[in-house]
């Protein structure tokens, strides 16, 4: 085998080479003027491991043998591929992976430009993590739906509403046939709107909903806080017979993640993105969606948005895509994480929605139902037709014709 050594020498060069049990990371390099590809590769990989910018006299034979591979790279498309030894990562920590596969290599001056694209996990290091408790068929089962995607809501307005208010607009949105009730990102113990009260009132009202449809409601008190008052809240949801959590993972970090989903409090934990595309955003920078999604479900959420490919959020359909099977795919014993497609949706995009993704979705929609000319629960039972028209085959406009509350949302925003 023929190294090619570049710098202080701790970094091989493998071109060709098959990654047997190392976790495999890619990314897109672009060089800072003047600098050569390879040697700009080799920085990355010494970076991320266990070399620096010069010769180590305290280098040893056992740490140079967990020296990371680049086994391929293609300087026309700024493409690599690096093999990390297992041994190279704590058990179990998303954090310390994250401290160094996307850790100091993105302030080094021999780049430009950096994004880490993708991370391919060995069954042995992905069966180290719980991972998701209840994952895509513990989701369905809890909510008793085998063959439509789910159907969500965010509390509208995101903030100003009282408790009581905000108790009223989820009760008229599960009576109109929504499966599920959110907080939005930035509602969570606020002066005008207090989490226990609102939890409390909030729950209440999920009760009497289900009474009334007979149908199984969920509400995701957003519990996000420093780690020991988010174990608070999420206690206290279980106590007053809430099933759902939901953290905003990236204002969180996933030490906090990890840490809530190692209580096993026995609910479904649903993960908001918010913040994401500060990093996620820039195709030459950063860390993609499709890393943090890996990360998020070796951490143990059971959903996690995505993106909508048709809504009003940024996301590139291969990407969304690729996000989507990657949260359903084998992943060593780990559960699948549920889809959820939210941002500027409404009923004239179900059919969309269920060609892209399938039905292992959660179709979330927040304006598209609280916007509906007359009112939530019309806005609500709007996009539960259009869910059952597309179901059905049956085009949209022609449902519409014997279902007035989806006519009205057809021709208020198609």
């Amino acid at each position: 085998m023929r190294y090619l050594l570049f710098g202080g020498g701790c970094v091989f060069i493998r071109k060709g080479y098959k990654p047997k049990s190392e976790v495999v990371a890619s990314f897109y390099a672009e060089p800072a003027r003047g600098k050569k590809f390879e040697n700009v590769l080799e920085a990355i990989a010494k970076e991320s491991s266990i070399g620096t910018w010069t010769s180590l006299r305290t280098m040893t034979a056992s740490a140079k043998k967990l020296a990371p591979k680049i086994f391929y790279f293609s300087k026309k498309k700024h493409l690599a591929k690096i093999a990390y030894p297992q041994a190279l990562f704590e058990r179990a920590s998303v954090v310390q992976m994250l401290s160094s596969l996307g850790g100091n290599i993105y302030g080094m001056k021999e780049l430009r430009n950096l994004r880490w694209l993708d991370i391919e996990l060995p069954e042995r290091f992905c069966n180290a993590f719980k991972g998701p408790a209840f994952g895509i068929k513990g989701v369905r089962k809890y909510f008793g739906v085998k063959d439509r995607p789910l159907l969500g809501t965010i509390v509208k307005p995101k903030v100003g509403l009282t408790s009581k208010q905000h108790a009223k607009v989820a009760y008229n949105a599960w009576l109109g046939g929504c499966d599920i009730v959110k907080d939005d990102e930035n509602l969570t113990d606020m002066r005008f709107n207090r989490f226990e009260r609102r939890l409390r009132e909030t729950l209440k009202m999920k009760r009497k909903a289900e009474r009334i449809t007979g149908e199984t409601k969920a509400y995701m008190a957003n519990i996000s806080a420093p780690a020991g008052e988010m174990l608070k809240r999420a206690k206290l949801v279980r106590k007053l017979g809430g099933n759902y959590i939901m953290i905003d993972i990236i204002a969180c970090g996933f030490s906090a993640v990890q840490y809530i989903r190692n209580q096993d409090l026995g609910m479904i934990i649903h993960a908001h993105r918010a913040g994401h595309a500060a990093f996620t955003r820039n195709p030459k920078h950063g860390i993609s969606m499709l890393v943090v999604a890996k990360l998020a479900r070796l951490a143990g959420v059971d959903q996690l948005h995505i993106g909508t490919v048709v809504g009003k959020m940024h996301g590139p359909k291969q990407e969304v895509l690729q996000i989507h099977k990657a949260l359903s795919e084998p992943m060593g014993r780990l559960k699948g994480v549920v889809s959820v497609c939210s941002g500027g949706l409404h009923p004239g995009h179900v059919p969309a929605l269920l060609k892209i993704f399938g039905k292992d979705i959660v179709i979330q929609a927040g304006g598209g139902i609280h916007g509906h000319k007359q009112g939530t629960f019309k806005g609500a039972v709007a996009m539960r037709q259009a869910i059952e028209a597309c179901l059905e085959g049956i085009a949209l406009s022609e449902y519409a014709k014997k279902h007035k509350e989806l006519a009205m949302a057809l021709k208020q925003w198609c």
